[in-house]
């Protein structure tokens, strides 16, 4: 089944889930080059008038030097499938290897802004960057947060970006 691009309106997805329990694949760069790396954090929503999603990469992550120099990036999603693949591409760095090519994986880019994403997803959102911010220790409201999740103070940057465009399968 093939990949067709929909209104981000037509969406049928279960955001807490898919993201906690089946994970997705952030990707960013041009044809030329471009990483990608597995995310289960993270929500969509709508602010500013426009369908949001919300992303955040450590600064650490080879993702991250792809998704500060291109405006557009994407969010696939497999519906529980792929989960090997998925684990391998989030615990191996693109600086050592091509690791897509480890995997049954395959690149693909979308016509209108060439924001590399992943052929094999059930669903694919193709996003602008709206909004970044970094997450400040001093703004917590619940400090265990930090000492559980950021014991090496390596804070993600927080994306806030629009929906531009959606693709699913039939």
């Amino acid at each position: 089944m093939e990949l067709k691009r929909i209104s981000p309106n037509k969406l049928t997805l279960r955001p807490f889930y898919t993201l906690d329990k089946q994970w997705a694949l952030l990707t960013a760069g041009d044809r030329a080059r471009f990483n990608t790396m597995t995310v289960s954090w993270g929500g969509l929503g709508t602010l500013w008038n426009k369908p949001v999603a919300t992303v955040y990469v450590r600064p650490q992550r080879y993702t991250y030097e792809f998704t500060e120099r291109n405006e557009y990036f994407t969010l696939s999603f497999f519906g529980g499938n792929f989960m090997d693949d998925l684990q391998y591409l989030g615990s191996h760095s693109g600086r050592d290897e091509n690791k897509l090519s480890k995997t049954c994986l395959t690149p693909a880019f979308d016509a209108e802004t060439a924001a590399p994403y992943i052929a094999e997803a059930s669903c694919v959102l193709v996003l602008r960057k709206l909004y970044h911010d970094d997450i400040k220790p001093e703004r917590f409201d619940d400090s265990s947060i930090i000492d559980s999740v950021y014991p090496a103070h390596d804070f993600h940057r927080v994306y806030i970006c629009e929906v531009i465009a959606a693709y699913a399968k039939n």
